[in-house]
C-alpha cells in the first residue's frame, strides 16, 4: 500500500471512529455532561503522559514553561476545546446529535470567516458566494428551531477558533493534547472530588461497563487523533478537506437512523442549504488545486488538527 493511501485510510478510520462518537457519549449517561468533560480531560491526561513515556519525549514542556506567551495560547486553546467538547457532549446528550452534525459541518465556513476577520486573508468570489448561502441556512434553520441553532454555533466557532490557535502553535498533536489537558486537568479533578464528595458523582457507582468506558473516554479522545495526525501528513489538503465530511454525515446517520430526531422540511432545507455552500467550497478547492498543480505536486500537510 502506497503512503498516500495509507494516509487516506488513517484519516478515513480517523474521521469514523469520531462519526459514531454520539453511540459512546450516549452510553456514558447517567453522567452529566460536566462530569463526563471531567473525565474526558483527565483520563486524557493519563494515557497522553503513558504515552510520552514510552516515547521519552518531555523536553517539549522546558521550552513551553520558558516561553510565558506560548503558554498563553496554549490556555487560550485548552479552554476553547473544553467548550467544544462540553458543548458536543451536552448536545448529543440532550438528544440534539443532528444540531452537532449541523456544527461540524457548517465548521469550514466559520474556519473561512475566521481566516478574514483575524488571518486578513481575502475570499475568492466562490467562497463569498459559500458564506452567503451558509448564513442563509443558518436563518432557515433559526426559523425553523424558533431559536438560534447555538449548539451548532457554539461548535463551529469554538472549534474554528481552537484551529486557528493551532495552527499558530504548530506543537505535534500528543505534546499539544497534553498540555491543553493538563492545563484543565486541575479544575476538572477538583470537580470530580467535590462531585463524589457531595454523593453526586456516577463514576463508579453504576456499573463496570460505565466505568470503563469512562476511564476508556482517554484512549478514545487520543486515538482519532493521532490517527489524524498520520494522515494529515501524507494527504494532500484537499484530501484532508474532504474528508473531514465524513464525521457529520455519520453523526447525521445516528441522529436520523438511530435517535430517531425529526428532521421536518424546513430542517431539511436548511441542512441542504449548508451541503451546497460546502459543495461549492470544495468544489473551488479542488479548482485551485488543479489549476495550480497540473503535474499532482505534493501538498504541504494540514496545519490544523481537530480535536473532537
Amino acid at each position: 500500500m502506497g503512503d498516500e493511501r495509507r494516509g487516506y485510510l488513517y484519516g478515513l478510520t480517523a474521521y469514523v471512529i469520531w462519526g459514531f462518537f454520539p453511540i459512546y457519549f450516549k452510553l456514558l449517561q447517567p453522567s452529566t455532561p460536566l462530569e463526563i468533560l471531567a473525565h474526558r480531560v483527565i483520563w486524557s491526561v493519563v494515557f497522553i503522559s503513558l504515552l510520552l513515556a514510552v516515547m521519552r519525549n518531555w523536553r517539549f514542556l522546558a521550552r513551553i514553561l520558558r516561553n510565558p506567551r506560548l503558554l498563553s495560547k496554549i490556555v487560550l486553546a485548552a479552554l476553547l476545546i473544553a467548550v467544544n467538547w462540553g458543548t458536543y457532549i451536552y448536545g448529543v446528550n440532550s438528544s440534539r446529535v443532528l444540531e452537532t452534525a449541523l456544527g461540524y459541518f457548517i465548521t469550514p465556513l466559520v474556519v473561512v470567516l475566521l481566516g478574514v476577520t483575524v488571518q486578513g486573508e481575502r475570499l475568492r468570489r466562490w467562497q463569498w458566494a459559500a458564506v452567503g448561502v451558509g448564513a442563509l441556512a443558518v436563518v432557515v434553520l433559526t426559523v425553523d428551531y424558533g431559536r438560534l441553532p447555538y449548539i451548532a454555533l457554539a461548535l463551529a466557532v469554538s472549534f474554528g477558533s481552537y484551529s486557528l490557535v493551532k495552527k499558530r502553535l504548530g506543537l505535534p498533536p500528543a505534546e499539544g493534547l497534553f498540555v491543553e489537558s493538563s492545563v484543565l486537568a486541575l479544575p476538572a479533578l477538583a470537580y470530580v472530588v467535590w462531585l463524589t464528595a457531595a454523593g453526586h458523582a456516577h463514576f463508579g457507582h453504576v456499573s463496570a461497563g460505565h466505568t470503563f468506558l469512562m476511564i476508556f473516554s482517554g484512549l478514545a479522545t487520543a486515538v482519532p487523533l493521532m490517527l489524524f495526525a498520520a494522515s494529515a501528513n501524507r494527504v494532500p489538503m484537499v484530501g484532508i478537506g474532504i474528508l473531514q465530511y465524513v464525521a457529520p454525515i455519520l453523526q447525521l446517520a445516528c441522529g436520523l437512523l438511530i435517535y430517531h430526531e425529526p428532521m421536518p422540511p424546513a430542517r431539511l432545507a436548511g441542512f441542504a442549504l449548508v451541503w451546497v455552500a460546502l459543495i461549492m467550497f470544495t468544489a473551488d478547492a479542488l479548482r485551485r488545486r488543479t489549476a495550480a498543480e497540473p503535474t499532482a505536486a505534493t501538498v504541504e500537510p494540514a496545519a490544523a488538527l481537530p480535536s473532537r
